[in-house]
């Protein structure tokens, strides 16, 4: 179980070096990950979604964490796959790139899925596998300045993996006109398009960021915050009949848990409830 203050430090064979990657502290209940590559845009490499892997897995299983804030160091929030890496994935086996793919894959789903919120503090770019990572979070703060891109057609790949979970996120009509063009679009835009939640000043963002996370978890069950992510992503895609199915299941699960009896019980006795 990762400790407050933890640093991942990741052997990268391209380097080769240890490698700090990412930087995991927990404080008043939040776990923040930290992207930590500055010098090369936060770009992701297999060490380092290897090491947000662990340390999402980590902070989804922590019972002292209530939600987890990605963020990251530097001018640009991730400016997706890392240039070395991509010259070195042109020679792996068909096996080698599934098995990097599922990486990925593993880690968005943990993001989207997980039992806990998650919300991305995006003070610069968030481009191709950046903005994937922007994607997956159920909150995204961003500032004025940040730009948002897909930008994998423009070197001949594809944003697969996330393309699932933006349909889901944002609706077809919405996701198709990011996922097919590799145009950066402002913080403006992705506000209008549902990919960012708000907007903040740069000055102010991480106090924004903070003091939205701590009234998020002291207002709600956490229970209440893991069954209805549970069921969101059991639902989005489902027929009318197995989603309703779904729902009452969640719904039963919910009712029966001990933090739903607390809840009611102060709610009746008008008594001030701190989750």
């Amino acid at each position: 179980m990762a400790s407050p203050g933890l640093i991942y430090a990741v052997y990268d064979s391209l380097s080769p070096r240890f490698v700090p990657m990412i930087e995991y502290r927990i404080e008043n209940r939040v776990a923040t990950i930290t992207l930590n590559r500055p010098d090369k845009k936060n770009a992701l490499n297999p060490a380092m979604v290897q090491a947000l892997n662990q340390a999402v897995e980590d902070a989804m299983a922590n019972d002292e964490v209530r939600a987890l804030v990605l963020a990251a160091h530097g001018d640009v929030f991730s400016a997706g796959a890392d240039l070395e890496s991509l010259q070195a994935m042109q020679s792996w086996t068909e096996d080698e790139q599934r098995q990097d793919s599922l990486r990925l894959a593993k880690l968005y789903q943990r993001l989207y899925s997980g039992p806990k919120p998650v919300i991305a503090m995006v003070q610069g770019h968030a481009l191709a596998g950046g903005c994937g990572l922007v994607s997956v979070c159920d909150w995204v703060f961003t500032v004025p300045e940040a730009r948002f891109a897909y930008t994998e057609a423009a070197i001949g790949f594809v944003p697969a993996m996330v393309s699932v979970f933006l349909c889901r996120k944002m609706g077809e009509g919405h996701a198709r006109p990011l996922l097919l063009n590799a145009a950066r679009i402002t913080a403006a835009k992705a506000l209008e398009c549902g990919l960012v939640y708000r907007i903040v000043e740069q000055e102010t963002l991480a106090a924004t960021v903070n003091e939205f996370v701590q009234q998020l978890i002291k207002l709600n069950s956490g229970n209440s915050l893991a069954l209805t992510k549970k069921l969101l992503s059991q639902n989005s895609g489902q027929a009318l009949e197995q989603a309703m199915i779904n729902a009452i299941d969640v719904n039963v699960e919910a009712r029966q848990s001990e933090p739903c009896r607390r809840g009611v019980a102060a709610f009746l006795n008008k008594e001030p409830l701190n989750w």
